[in-house]
């Protein structure tokens, strides 16, 4: 006897429960349509047609489950959100169209004026801007910490605070926290804590297994791993991503099908290449120590890294960005820079090609000189994130930048 469609579409289902990570990022979230394709679809639709007027009322009436609108929701961004939970071990995602998006969509949608935020002073610079500049607008305010010390995290809570937000490792200089003090110190003052884990994925570091609440991503970096799209994701509960996903729905800022699309091929190659581009910087990162000229190496995976054997503990290898500090500044970073002729000047990062930066102008450009300061970002630091070509080929392009240093 043939089987019916219905016991079909069953079986060719799947389901993650009880897989590794490694098979999650290839198969978790696809929802294969009556066609059976075993490639992910891409449903490039504004809109999707309902059977009768009585069905449109109880889709938009909420009475129905099913698609309306794709700003609202749309089978390819749901696929891209229900592998990035699964990998993360969230119950939901919500996608969102930049990783600032996110960001933004996180504070607005769960908090409200009166309320405060105690967050890294060692984040991406657009992040300080987006709290100091316009979040505070709202009237939601912002203490910033050393995230390395536990005690500031403690010492920064107010009645108020509803949200404790860090980078682990930062940007650029590889500071880290300990996600799980944090995540105490957060829930035993009613508080929530987000992850930004966009340096390591959860293929190296999974923030909600060690107690936090949200997860937050530029997928723009290594989940597309190929510098070809502008996303962002939050993962956490789904009580938390339901408030998320009303503000998108309503606000706009969602994920375009196309590019959750190549979100989701990133995700089928993610845990390799981060291994790939792990043991490739951690050979860079040891290499560079070792070069006159520069006067110091910032990367958690050096045993002289001073929170080394935190980033051992709660990572399980760590990752593919570095920075250093060439001896000199301004003028003897952009030398050394200028010298390179392989690797890529730009400022994104968790890309297949090597790519390079002066943080201090580009990434943090916009941030003030005692903001810079005090986030450790100084006029001689440059950004290295290392890809996944030859490390030979690397090397010899760091070393064009060497030699200009002492020419």
């Amino acid at each position: 006897m043939s089987q019916s469609r219905f016991e079909r579409e069953a079986r060719i289902q799947f389901s993650p429960e009880g897989y590794e990570l490694d098979t999650l990022s290839v198969r978790a979230g696809q929802h294969r349509t009556a066609e059976g394709e075993h490639g992910d679809p891409i449903f490039t639709t504004s809109s999707f047609v309902f059977s009768s007027a009585r069905e449109a009322a109880a889709r938009f009436g909420g009475d129905e489950d099913g698609n309306i609108y794709s700003r609202f929701t749309n089978p390819t961004v749901q696929a891209f959100e229900e592998r990035i939970a699964a990998l993360e071990g969230g119950e939901r995602a919500v996608a969102t169209a930049s990783g600032m998006a996110a960001i933004q969509s996180l504070v607005l949608a769960l908090l409200k004026q009166g309320d405060h935020v105690v967050c890294s002073r060692s984040v991406f610079g657009s992040t300080v801007s987006l709290f100091n500049k316009y979040i505070s607008r709202a009237g939601i305010s912002t203490t910033f910490v050393d995230p390395t010390d536990v005690s500031a995290w403690e010492a920064a809570i107010t009645p108020t605070t509803r949200l404790l937000f860090m980078e682990t490792p930062s940007n650029p200089l590889a500071e880290l926290t300990d996600i799980a003090a944090v995540a105490e110190i957060a829930h035993r003052n009613d508080a929530l804590l987000a992850v930004d884990n966009c340096f390591l994925t959860p293929a190296l570091q999974r923030p909600l297994l060690l107690g936090a609440d949200i997860v937050m991503h530029s997928a723009t970096k290594y989940l597309d791993g190929q510098g070809r799209c502008v996303g962002g994701v939050l993962v956490g509960c789904d009580k938390e991503m339901e408030e998320v996903f009303g503000l998108i729905r309503t606000g706009g800022a969602c994920m375009s099908p196309f590019n959750a699309w190549v979100f989701l091929k990133g995700l089928e190659t993610l845990p390799l290449r981060m291994r790939a581009h792990s043991e490739s910087a951690l050979e860079m990162a040891s290499w560079l120590q070792q070069q006159p000229g520069i006067r110091k190496v910032y990367y958690s995976g050096l045993p002289s890294h001073p929170q080394h054997e935190l980033a051992c503990q709660q990572q399980s290898a760590f990752g593919g960005v570095l920075s250093f500090e060439v001896e000199g500044e301004r003028e003897e970073a952009w030398r050394f820079i200028d010298a390179t002729r392989m690797v890529s000047i730009t400022g994104n990062l968790g890309d297949v090609k090597t790519t390079i930066t002066h943080p201090a102008t580009t990434t943090h450009g916009r941030m003030s000189v005692e903001e810079r300061e005090a986030a450790g970002v100084r006029e001689g630091l440059i950004r290295l994130s290392v890809g996944l070509e030859s490390l030979d080929d690397i090397k010899a392009d760091m070393q064009l930048g060497l030699d200009a240093l002492r020419n």
